[in-house]
């Protein structure tokens, strides 16, 4: 009965999702809690801040998935590890093919918070461990299970593990097929094979790209331009324009008492404590800055104990604005786990006007963005609220991915990744 209950839950999430209009099947790998008491969700590599969560096949490298339970009381927290497709659709392969070890492992590390008002337990684990080793490449999902309430899914957490066979060259210019140094930027790329064998080339390879691990408008499905010499060449491909945007904007909520970068004010109403950004407006013009491309960190005013001494603050967003007809705007950044849905859309505020959201954040260092979704679309736009600008610097990935001849799963066979401009 509990296996035919979560299924049940798991087909309704997503269907609700994709009837939405907020995830394609391949974005459907947004790593997010599922449950408004989980937050502060990470997936690191070697523990490492900022760093792809991509293992090398055979290497002695580990992911590191973290979360905060706001329930603060113990709970028995279960994992399972599930193999996918290139799209992150589950793999036909069984468990025993894939991984040394069981599924339905108890979680035991965990922290209780100490010194905040917003209680909570941090739990966090490896893969691989004593009891879990991966035997494949490709992606994989985590589940994760309270066994507590009958193995209720409470959080997601995804990654890919990387078996080199192929190498990318990528080259990202703001000289583009629709503008020319203005508002876009355009990538192309290469794939060398030669020594990988793969019967159809330009049928047989999968390629990913993203920009800043947004999902939303991840490039999927395309055919390289042409062939040359145990290479696949994309290039002049429409596809790959993306948005300049403009650099992310930046703040910090280091200290329960004083205001740090981009905080108007800190207050505390009983019982928490409520950090006021200053007023955010639209741009114009492109805002040279150096960020972080949406990321976050975590910690304190005293850098110690982030894990466990990182008090909780509501952080109260303002859009100063008159509305925006069309669509909706979005924050968006991993603060929001990139995910355009309900909880991260901003509501207008006719008496101030402005658009406004209120989110409980961790201590911590944070970038975000505002995003304008027109309506009908499941792509997010910067150019309404943020403008969009050739030379601002992004993040590019791609994964490439290749199903070999008589295998029933799909293979990580490259992977890369490039600043762009790489000279700020």
């Amino acid at each position: 009965m509990r296996k035919i209950h979560l299924s049940l839950i798991l087909f309704l999430i997503f269907q609700l999702l994709i009837l939405n209009g907020q995830w394609s099947m391949v974005s459907a790998q947004i790593t997010t809690p599922l449950v408004s008491n989980i937050k502060t969700l990470q997936v690191k590599l070697n523990g490492e801040w900022g760093e792809p969560p991509v293992m090398l096949y055979g290497g002695s490298s580990f992911i590191e998935i973290s979360f905060d339970d706001l329930q603060h009381s113990f709970v028995r927290y279960e994992y399972n590890i599930i193999h996918c497709n290139a799209d992150w659709t589950e793999s036909d392969l069984i468990p025993s093919e894939y991984m040394d070890g069981f599924n339905g492992q108890r979680i035991e590390d965990y922290i209780v918070s100490m010194n905040t008002t917003m209680e909570y337990n941090h739990y966090s684990f490896r893969i691989p461990n004593n009891e879990v080793q991966l035997k494949l490449p490709g992606n994989y999902r985590i589940d994760i299970i309270n066994d507590d309430n009958d193995d209720e899914l409470v959080a997601q957490a995804f990654f890919s593990i990387l078996e080199p066979h192929v190498s990318i060259r990528m080259e990202v210019s703001g000289n583009t097929d629709i503008d020319t140094w203005d508002s876009h930027q355009q990538l192309d790329f290469t794939v060398n094979y030669l020594g990988y064998h793969v019967q159809n080339p330009i049928e047989d390879f999968y390629p990913v790209i993203m920009q800043n691990r947004r999902w939303d408008n991840c490039v999927t499905d395309i055919r390289p331009t042409y062939m040359r010499n145990g290479e696949l060449v994309y290039t002049h491909n429409k596809k790959l324009i993306f948005e300049g945007g403009n650099e992310y904007r930046r703040f910090e909520i280091l200290d329960e008492y004083v205001p740090t970068m981009r905080v108007f004010s800190m207050s505390y109403h009983a019982p928490y404590y409520h950090a006021t950004l200053f007023d955010d407006n639209r741009r114009q013009r492109y805002l040279f800055d150096k960020d972080q491309d949406g990321r976050y960190w975590i910690r304190n005013g005293k850098n110690v104990e982030n894990d466990s001494e990182s008090d909780y603050f509501y952080t109260h967003f303002r859009l100063v604005t008159p509305p925006i007809a069309g669509g909706d705007i979005y924050l968006n950044g991993d603060l929001t786990n990139g995910l355009l849905t309900e909880d991260n859309r901003l509501t207008y505020n006719t008496i101030d006007h402005c658009y406004e959201i209120v989110k409980p954040l961790k201590q911590g260092s944070y970038n975000y963005q505002y995003l304008f979704l027109y309506d009908g679309e499941t792509a997010g736009s910067t150019i309404p609220v943020e403008g969009s600008f050739y030379q601002t610097e992004n993040e590019y990935w791609i994964y490439i991915y290749n199903r070999p001849f008589g295998e029933r799963y799909d293979k990580l066979v490259g992977f890369q990744r490039i600043i762009y401009p790489q000279n700020k």
